[in-house]
């Protein structure tokens, strides 16, 4: 692993241990990069809880609780499906914070209102309104998929961040 990805792993694990909180993932795009990369941390046992890989629309429906009516008005790169995704992974799990990511890495599968390099995010702490968001991340597949991991967690650890 590169050593931006390892800085940041240890940086979101002191801000869980910090809070005494552990971290669900829900991950299409990333295809489980975001739990590796932080199951690669020393000591993640303590703050990493579970990972969910689905990639496909079937397995957001069946795993997380996504709702037919948000893929079908919305598809799976949105807003709407990554907040489900991180409730659902909440709900699925004993976290008390997930992230969830869902776009189109590419070379393909671009449309022109969610071009390749369209990803969706999405931070939720139990209890929460998830934060949400949309970037076009630049670069082949392999660059889109390692900038929305380093957005991921740089989101988390935006939420982590003390309140002033």
């Amino acid at each position: 692993m590169d050593a931006d990805l390892t800085r940041l792993s240890a940086q979101v694990g002191r801000g869980l241990t910090g809070r005494g909180w552990k971290l669900a993932t829900a991950e299409s795009c990333t295809g489980g990069w975001i739990a590796a990369v932080v199951t690669a941390t020393a000591g993640s046992s303590d703050w990493f809880e579970r990972g969910f890989v689905t990639y496909s629309n079937e397995s957001k429906l069946e795993l997380l609780g996504v709702t037919p009516g948000t893929l079908d008005s919305q598809g799976a790169v949105s807003t709407g499906t990554v907040a489900e995704m991180a409730r659902g992974a909440l709900g699925a799990s004993r976290a008390d914070v997930a992230l969830a990511v869902s776009g189109i890495a590419g070379p393909g599968g671009g449309t022109p209102d969610k071009p390749v390099g369209t990803v969706c995010f999405a931070w939720c702490a139990r209890d929460a309104t998830a934060r949400v968001e949309t970037l076009r991340l630049s670069g082949d597949r392999d660059a889109v998929r390692r900038a929305a991991v380093i957005h991921a967690l740089e989101g988390l650890m935006a939420l982590l961040a003390p309140d002033p």
